[in-house]
C-alpha cells in the first residue's frame, strides 16, 4: 500500500496500456496456449486431447518441418543483416545535416510503411519477358529465354530474402537514429582524455552502451519480423509455393487457422513459434548486455 500511495499517479498513467497489453496480449497468448491441447473447428466446443497436436507437428506433419527450417534458414540471414542495415545507415545518416537526414531518414523509412509496395518486386521477377529483371537480362545476353523465377524452387527463397531485407528499414531504424540523437556530446569529450582515439572505439565504448534500450527495442522488433514472415510469401511466391520452398511458420498456421479452421492444431503451431521468438530474444539480448564490456 506504501508504494502505491508513493506512485499512484504513475501507476494510473500505465492503467490504460497495461488494460490494453492484458485484454489484447496476455489474455490471447495463454487462451491460445489452452486451446493448443485440444481439437476444436469452431462449430464445436474444443475437446482436449493433451499433446496430439504438438505431436502431430514433430512427428507426422512433414510440411511443418519444412517451414521451421525455413523460418529458422531465413530468420538467421535476414534477422543478423536487417539489424546491422538499421544501425549502420542510421549511424551514417545521423552524421548529416538536420535537413538533410530527415530526407534521408524518409527515403529509407518508406518501403516498411508503404503497405503492399514490396508487390513491385512481383513485376520486377514476372516470369515473362515483361518482368524487368527477364528483360534486362534478355537485352544483355545472359539468358535465351524468360525465368520463371517463383516457379523454380532455387529462385524463390533468394528473392523472399531481397524483398524482406529491402522492407526492413522500419521502426528499429527509427529507434536507432532517435537513440544516436540523444547519445549525451559530453561523453565523448570524456572518452579523449580516457584515451579513446577513433571513432571505433566511440562506437564501442560509448555509443552502442549509450544506446543499449534501443538496441534492445531493435532486436526485438527484427527478430519478431524474420520470424513472422507470411504475407510475403504468400503474395509473391504464392500459396502453397512450389515445393513449399517459400512455406513458413506463419504460412503453415494460416493454413490450419484460416482456411482449415483446426483452430487446435493452429493454436499448436502458434505456440512453437512464440516460445521460438520468446528464446532466440532472450539469447539475443544476453548478447546485447555485453556490448562496451
Amino acid at each position: 500500500m506504501q508504494v502505491w500511495k508513493e506512485h499512484k499517479g504513475k501507476y494510473l498513467l500505465i492503467l490504460p496500456f497495461a488494460i490494453l497489453f492484458l485484454v489484447f496480449t496476455i489474455i490471447p497468448v495463454f487462451t491460445s496456449i489452452v486451446i493448443s491441447f485440444t481439437s476444436f473447428n469452431m462449430l464445436e466446443p474444443p475437446v482436449f486431447i493433451g499433446l496430439r497436436n504438438y505431436i502431430n507437428l514433430t512427428v507426422n506433419d512433414d510440411v511443418f518441418l519444412i517451414a521451421v527450417k525455413n523460418t529458422l534458414f531465413f530468420a538467421l540471414i535476414t534477422g543478423p543483416i536487417s539489424y546491422l542495415m538499421c544501425f549502420v545507415f542510421s549511424w551514417l545518416i545521423n552524421e548529416l545535416s538536420p535537413k538533410v537526414r530527415a530526407v534521408m531518414t524518409l527515403v529509407f523509412y518508406a518501403p516498411s510503411i508503404s503497405g503492399n509496395a514490396y508487390m513491385i518486386w512481383k513485376l520486377i521477377f514476372s516470369s515473362d519477358m515483361y518482368g524487368y529483371a527477364n528483360a534486362w537480362l534478355l537485352k544483355l545476353g545472359f539468358i535465351s529465354e524468360p525465368i520463371l523465377f517463383f516457379d523454380k524452387k532455387e529462385y524463390v527463397f533468394p528473392i523472399l530474402v531481397l524483398v524482406q531485407l529491402w522492407l526492413s528499414l522500419g521502426v528499429s531504424f527509427l529507434a536507432f537514429i532517435a537513440g544516436l540523437q540523444n547519445v549525451d556530446k559530453s561523453l565523448y569529450e570524456a572518452g579523449q582524455i580516457d584515451g579513446i582515439r577513433n571513432r571505433w572505439q566511440e562506437l564501442w565504448f560509448i555509443t552502442l552502451p549509450s544506446m543499449r534500450p534501443q538496441l534492445l527495442f531493435g532486436a526485438v522488433m527484427q527478430i519478431t519480423a524474420s520470424l513472422s514472415v507470411s504475407q510475403i510469401s504468400i503474395e509473391l511466391a504464392g500459396f502453397p509455393s512450389v515445393e513449399y520452398s517459400g512455406h513458413t511458420i506463419l504460412t503453415h498456421l494460416h493454413d490450419y487457422g484460416f482456411i482449415r479452421h483446426e483452430m487446435g492444431y493452429a493454436s499448436a503451431i502458434a505456440t512453437v513459434l512464440f516460445f521460438i521468438m520468446v528464446f532466440t530474444n532472450i539469447i539475443v539480448q544476453k548478447v546485447l548486455r555485453r556490448v562496451g564490456a
